[in-house]
């Protein structure tokens, strides 16, 4: 197989990559240049990949990958395939993996997604999410199942006396919502993923919930969304409660909102993904609907509002889709994979451009308080703190275009969260819908950057919203 040239770089016919970040390969290009070096080479076979939940909720991708490869191919063609797989997975969610032809790329897939695989963090977290063990098909093209998407009616309830609380690994936010109009709002900063004990987080929550309460005449309502994988208001996967013991998260953690309902005498209830509530507050904002919601916080996440204007079943869960197909690419390290989102749209993100910009601090400064000084040097025009929120810019650019081959559309990518805040937020919108522009105009995506009280405090209010009175 002849090496697929891959021209990067700012000069003509090239493709611009973030300033300090030359090495960065974005996954939207990299799967064009191989589909396109697979049709040039007369060889192309389709291939369909799915991923299916318990609920069935089928999402899927079709490719092309070479026929008859030979070994360095059909490395190629799986790694490929493994990729898509990898996206698919945490965009949607899944307890099983299609692979609609050829048979080999499933025998590989199998390995790789399995409990002593290259991929057993996903393996787990699927298999933990879903309460039942991932696993691997290999079906006839023809048989390949066709897409199904349940849809709820959470979000746009206005009427009432409503809490919402948004959960981030550095802030809590609340807000009260009166029939529609938001009273009061506020952040309180905590740090949950270092606490063992779920009751520490109960209360924490609760105190958001009195804080919000305290504006209202009663509490009709509560609605929140946090970082994580919540599954009927059940937590399944959250960063939010990494160091509670494995013998105690189905007893204490994962019941932690149910228990919080009983605090406040059974009211509805309902929590979803930060990202869901991210994109379902833009969705009321820009009275528009196929949103893709995307937050840069602690972590990044994702939510998505259809063209119907309604939240889905899929994960969204961005920060583990790799947007980076580098062999530098960085290693995420909770699911031990490289180029994942997390390591770019986050507080991490802006901290690992900030050193490459030159920028440095004191080794024990928590990530929160970095984010603080490079948005204080971009304020002051530090052309340094200015070229990190360039790169996140170019990067996201490619990164939502790669997004568009798994969502039925997005007209607007909306983000929100700390990183988001001040003139870098600006920046970030400006240079990812330069990349759009410039190298996917078929798109017709661009990204937009709601008001700097929306970006820290929307998601709260969004959530406010959720459950039906």
């Amino acid at each position: 197989m002849a090496k697929q040239e891959t021209p990067y770089g700012g000069g003509k016919g090239g493709f611009p990559l973030p300033c300090l970040e030359p090495g960065f390969r974005p996954a939207a290009l990299e799967r064009r240049f191989f589909r396109d070096a697979v049709r040039a080479s007369g060889r192309a076979a389709p291939l369909k990949l799915a991923v299916a939940t318990p609920s069935g909720q089928v999402v899927s991708a079709e490719t092309v990958v070479y026929g008859s490869p030979d070994a360095a191919e059909s490395a190629a063609n799986v790694r490929h395939a493994e990729r898509l797989v990898k996206s698919l997975l945490w965009i949607a969610g899944g307890s099983r993996i299609i692979v609609a032809s050829p048979d080999e790329i499933a025998v590989e897939l199998a390995k790789t997604y399995a409990p002593d695989g290259e991929r057993a963090f996903d393996y787990a977290a699927m298999t933990k999410i879903y309460e039942t063990p991932l696993a691997v098909e290999s079906v006839p093209y023809e048989d390949a199942p066709a897409a199904c998407e349940p849809q709820n009616g959470m979000g746009r309830h206005f009427d009432g006396c409503r809490v919402g609380f948004d959960l981030g690994a550095s802030d809590r936010k609340c807000a009260a919502v009166q029939d529609g109009k938001v009273v009061f709002s506020e952040e309180v900063a905590w740090d949950p993923s270092r606490q063992p004990d779920p009751a520490w987080h109960r209360a924490g929550i609760n105190d958001s919930i009195r804080r919000a309460a305290a504006h209202l005449p009663r509490v009709d309502a509560i609605g929140g969304s946090a970082a994580g994988v919540y599954i009927n208001n059940r937590v399944r996967m959250a960063s939010l409660f990494r160091s509670v013991p494995a013998d105690r998260f189905e007893q204490d953690a994962a019941p932690v909102f149910e228990f919080v309902r009983e605090d406040w005498h059974g009211v509805p209830f309902a929590v979803v993904n930060d990202g869901e509530a991210a994109a379902l507050a833009a969705s009321v904002q820009l009275g528009r609907n196929g949103i893709l919601g995307v937050s840069f916080g602690s972590s990044m996440a994702g939510g998505y509002v259809n063209g119907a204007g309604c939240i889905t079943g899929r994960l969204n869960e961005l920060a583990f889709v790799p947007v980076d197909e580098s062999a530098s690419a960085p290693r995420d390290e909770w699911s031990g994979d490289h180029g994942c989102g997390v390591n770019y749209f986050s507080q991490q993100g802006a901290a690992r451009l900030a050193a490459a910009a030159g920028l440095a601090f004191a080794p024990d400064m928590p990530l929160p308080q970095i984010l603080l000084e490079i948005q204080a040097l971009a304020e002051q025009g530090d052309e340094r703190a200015l070229n990190v929120f360039r790169s996140i810019g170019t990067a996201f650019g490619y990164t939502v275009a790669g997004f568009r081959e798994f969502y039925p559309v997005i007209g607007t990518a909306v983000i929100m969260g700390r990183v988001t805040s001040g003139a870098g937020g600006d920046l970030i919108c400006r240079e990812a819908n330069r990349i759009l522009a410039d190298v996917f105009p078929e798109l017709e995506t661009r990204v937009s950057v709601p008001d700097d009280s929306m970006r820290r405090h929307g998601q709260a209010v969004a959530a406010a919203t959720l459950p039906e009175i």
